[in-house]
């Protein structure tokens, strides 16, 4: 079934701008509020599309999209790590939150550095998610997609002369798939990536509702709760 899904290098002419939490995105329903109106879309769309495309035009893409039909129904953002390091200590690049954990305002207008000039030529993935489930309950995830996604991005950087891709993952939890799009260390290990360095997530080891859950689930599912905060960096070396 997932022949049937179009995977591909996100287009300047027609660039996802928000994120898939609430469903797939259509041209028509891109614009459109959330049905809980609580993310500021309004607010966010010309900041996010001015990054995008200024991303774009300096390195070609920055991101690769699944359609079914006119519909967006999984994406896969990434940035250069030299667009990281030129940024505020700290900063986010969540499309769909305020800054500091989104962009800056006026990061769009910055001038980014050209490949040629980068010494470290790793891509970060930011996140990578697939929808759920689209219109008369069409199901979208474990139809490969996600695979598929992967592989075009590093198919890709590797045509345009980067040197490595580098993943974040966590422990392989529904609950962090859902909030943050990253998926589990041994999907990454399937597509031929490496355990870079692991490293601990401070926000999960707080004691907070959402740090309860996951310990639930992880019980639930037969992992160590006390993993949780572990954050594995998988890496792929290209050239």
């Amino acid at each position: 079934m997932s022949g049937s899904f179009a995977v591909e290098m996100m287009s300047d002419k027609a660039p996802l701008w928000r994120c898939l939490h609430g469903g797939p995105l259509t041209a028509g329903s891109l614009d459109a509020a959330d049905e809980d109106g609580q993310t500021p879309f309004a607010q966010f769309r010309g900041r996010n599309l001015a990054f995008l495309e200024r991303l774009t035009e300096t390195y070609g893409a920055c991101a690769v999209v699944a359609k079914a039909g006119d519909a967006f129904v999984g994406h896969l953002r990434f940035y250069p790590r030299a667009v990281h390091e030129m940024a505020e200590p700290g900063l986010g690049l969540c499309l769909q939150q305020e800054f500091p954990s989104g962009p800056a305002d006026d990061l769009g207008r910055r001038t980014f550095p050209p490949l040629e000039k980068i010494r470290d030529k790793t891509l970060l993935v930011h996140c990578m998610m697939v929808a759920s489930r689209g219109p008369g309950g069409a199901e979208y995830r474990r139809h490969g997609i996600g695979r598929r996604m992967a592989r075009t991005l590093t198919d890709w950087a590797a045509r345009m002369g980067w040197h490595a891709v580098e993943a974040t993952a966590y422990a392989a939890l529904p609950l962090i798939y859902m909030v943050s799009g990253q998926t589990g260390r041994s999907f990454w290990e399937s597509l031929g990536f490496r355990l870079a360095r692991t490293e601990r997530e401070p926000a999960l080891e707080e004691e907070n509702d959402f740090a309860w859950a996951l310990r639930e689930q992880a019980i639930q599912l037969g992992s160590d709760p006390a993993r949780i905060s572990d954050r594995y960096v998988m890496r792929l070396d290209i050239s």
